[in-house]
């Protein structure tokens, strides 16, 4: 139990610091009487009263939670399979937001109880429709507390940046509520990103609760009272998440109550100051680029068409991580030398629907208009930016200044036009401006993530396409598979699709992130196995593996320090996949079976094990074949399937609860050794494979034992020793059981044999 949540619902919380000063937790808390309250600093009887009654109430019968160390730690193996599945629960990385009105308790006893509720009402209106905004999950009221959760019930790529400006939007909408005498008031918001497990809902409407096991939602409760009023902390996982995305203040190291090892915190600032989201995500030095000579030739060959008056619009279409932004950035260094003109515009998910939104964000950048500039500075700063342009329309002025918020006082007259009227002006000031602009040098015209893109950029876009054909333009375009426009079939327009890096492009890019350093070649072969060939996947794994640990440095090689487990599925990565899963809630429960199965699956396996009907399952399998999750080979019911990343098959396999992975393999070994005999003839290690993580070690060690004679049979000595090995391994918590020790003897034997 949390001591701090606990007093809060009591509306005691004004106590929290002097129980925290003398250590008083849960297991401390039903010994407390009158006495030892009054010297906590308890002065009033009926608080005391009030403790008094509440402590009684926590000493009646109930069961004790687990200690964490309890929780965190995977069941042992047992020999049977594990108990039923309740589909409701889920493993998945969490960013959590706790938000609290500062001085609640406070202004209660300032207030009558209807004022108050007033008061609470509106601070939490305010808050929820914020964290909804931004697509979150409002998983419980705490009186003046609410705690919200990004990446439930559906995952996000940037779950750890939509909670960050939702924080920071609270935080500024709160101070703008008052009291009924007018005061302000203010919020403290913390979050922190963790693994969690996800249980049962709980409540209804916008106060339902999804229970959360694991720290991270204590860790964002901790953090909340570090922050000053109106402020946001964040964790450090937290951070890893954001890269240059904010203007962050280092809080140093903290120790929290409830916590073993000291916490980092950061203190959120602002936005940050990068171009685009591409140099926010990739502050550090980039590696070289690799694998796209091609397509590096292609754009400069499209740039020098446009240089000659030829305008030219190139579409990069690719998958994330694939590497579109790289390529934009190495054409930025390309041209850096040349003069020229760059415009940048960036679509955003959240301003799907706010008009020209990338068009203002890139005038206010290129006008550096600051929010702290007077109405006079940023309308003189415009007036400089749009520079010889304004020659052409009077209008254009007060056009571009009305779209990007800037007032004109007495300089210019008022827009009076239609919604249409202004809109078309405005489409038309811009299109001047970029033709003055291409009058006095070449431009480059770049809109990233254009599947974000609103209506009216995008008409704008459109226009742009057809009046550049005889200006000096290059207009690059990024943009996810299924993008279309109709534009896009133009003569002066090339679709470019990015496909995957071979191996050996891949083993590029891990020996420039190593600077040279040779890995050991098992962890290099399973970097470029589950990366499958995507720039951003080699790098951001390769990171991982090269801060874990695992590895120490020995001249020109790294050596292995220990033995490899399962590569992690990095962080950074972690909500883009299960965003792709979430995609698919109705048939996500079916990728979660097929990646228990392994990377590739025949079809006559999963309908065995799922036991759905033909219909229902062939139907799934559609659904993420059509999502491009997996890949068919061959015609049903002969296929066989295979995840298109290894990396989207540990973010299926990992999100399932460890009692669900032993239930799982536990019924495909079933499957596999009644229904296919010859399957388990000729490849005994994947029967033993499922075996061990269903638990049956003694039925998965006689499997292993078979995998390595036949592998003896074949000469194949070096895998027979591993199959074996991992026999002996599987037996090592069975003690002195005689049919354990039989079967140890005769791995033993075999072992040494090979």
């Amino acid at each position: 139990m949390d001591v701090t949540a606990w007093l809060r619902d009591l509306g005691l919380e004004r106590y929290d610091q002097a129980f925290q000063n003398n250590d008083i937790d849960a297991e401390i808390l039903p010994d407390l009487d009158d006495t030892d309250l009054e010297k906590l600093g308890v002065a009033s009887v009926g608080h005391r009263k009030k403790l008094l009654k509440a402590i009684a109430a926590l000493s009646q019968d109930q069961p004790e939670p687990p200690a964490p160390q309890e929780r965190a730690v995977a069941p042992e193996p047992q020999q049977s399979v594990a108990p039923a599945y309740q589909p409701e629960a889920d493993r998945r990385q969490l960013t959590v937001l706790f938000c609290d009105l500062v001085g609640s308790t406070e202004l209660s006893t300032r207030f009558d109880p209807e004022d108050m509720l007033a008061i609470i009402r509106a601070y939490q209106d305010c808050c929820t429709s914020l964290i909804v905004r931004f697509d979150g999950f409002v998983a419980r009221f705490m009186g003046d507390g609410i705690l919200a959760y990004f990446g439930f019930p559906r995952a996000h790529e940037d779950d750890g940046e939509r909670a960050v400006r939702s924080g920071l939007a609270i935080a500024e909408a709160v101070g703008k509520l008052t009291t009924p005498t007018g005061e302000p008031l203010s919020a403290r918001i913390g979050m922190a990103t963790g693994l969690v497990v996800v249980g049962d809902l709980i409540g209804e409407g916008p106060a339902q609760e999804q229970t959360v096991v694991g720290e991270t939602p204590n860790l964002a409760a901790r953090l909340q009272g570090l922050a000053d009023p109106g402020s946001v902390v964040i964790s450090s996982q937290t951070r890893q998440l954001l890269g240059d995305l904010f203007e962050l203040s280092d809080l140093g190291t903290h120790d929290l109550k409830g916590l073993a090892e000291p916490v980092h915190a950061w203190k959120v600032i602002g936005e940050g100051q990068a171009e685009s989201r591409f140099d926010a995500l990739h502050s550090a030095a980039l590696t070289p680029m690799i694998g796209r000579e091609p397509e590096r030739n292609l754009l400069f060959s499209r740039w020098q068409q446009a240089k000659e008056g030829e305008g030219q619009v190139v579409v990069l279409s690719g998958e994330p991580g694939i590497g579109k932004s790289r390529l934009t950035q190495d054409l930025r260094e390309q041209l850096a030398e040349e003069p020229h003109t760059r415009l940048s515009y960036h679509c955003s998910p959240y301003h799907t629907n706010s008009a020209l939104h990338p068009v203002v964000d890139q005038l206010r950048r290129a006008a550096n208009i600051l929010t702290s500039d007077s109405g006079d500075e940023q309308l003189e700063k415009l007036e400089a930016l749009i520079g010889p342009a304004r020659e052409k329309s009077g209008d254009l002025v007060p056009a571009l200044a009305a779209l990007c918020s800037v007032p004109t006082g007495a300089r210019y007259q008022p827009l009076e036009l239609t919604p249409q009227a202004q809109r078309t002006l405005t489409l038309e000031a811009l299109m001047m401006q970029l033709e003055s602009l291409a009058e006095a040098q070449p431009v480059v015209l770049i809109v990233e993530d254009v599947h974000w893109i609103d209506p009216t950029t995008s008409e704008l876009t459109a226009l742009t396409v057809e009046r550049i054909r005889h200006l000096p333009v290059l207009v690059l375009v990024t943009s996810r598979p299924g993008f279309t426009a109709p534009w896009v079939s133009r003569a002066h327009v090339t679709t470019l699709a990015l496909n995957r890096l071979v191996s050996g492009q891949g083993a590029e890019i891990v020996e420039g992130l190593t600077g040279g350093r040779k890995l050991p070649p098992q962890i290099m072969e399973q970097i470029l196995i589950k990366t499958d060939g995507i720039p951003l996947f080699v790098e951001e794994l390769t990171k991982v593996v090269l801060e874990s640990g695992l590895l120490a440095s020995n001249g020109d090689h790294y050596r292995q320090v220990g033995a490899l487990p399962p590569l992690a599925i990095p962080a950074t990565l972690h909500d883009s996949l299960m965003a792709r899963l979430d995609r698919l809630a109705p048939v996500k429960e079916v990728a979660q079976t097929c990646a228990a199965i392994g990377r590739e699956f025949p079809y006559r396996l999963i309908a065995a094990v799922s036991q759905l009907e033909a219909s229902e399952l062939e139907d799934a399998l559609s659904q993420l074949e059509a999502a491009e999750l997996v890949y068919r080979r061959g015609q049903l019911p002969n296929a066989s399937y295979i995840f298109k990343h290894a990396l989207v098959q540990d973010a299926a396999y990992q999100s399932l609860l460890l009692s669900r992975r032993q239930q799982l393999h536990g019924r495909i070994a079933q499957v596999l050794e009644e229904q296919f005999p010859q399957t388990v003839a000729t490849e005994p290690e994947l029967l033993a494979h499922h075996l061990t993580q269903a638990g049956l070690s003694d039925k998965a060690a006689i499997r292993w034992h078979e995998a390595g004679q036949l592998s003896l049979a074949h000469s194949g000595t070096a895998e027979a020793i591993a199959h074996l090995e991992q026999g002996l391994d599987v037996l090592s918590a069975n003690g002195t059981d005689p049919a354990s020790r039989k079967t140890e003897l005769d791995l033993q034997l075999t072992l040494a044999g090979a």
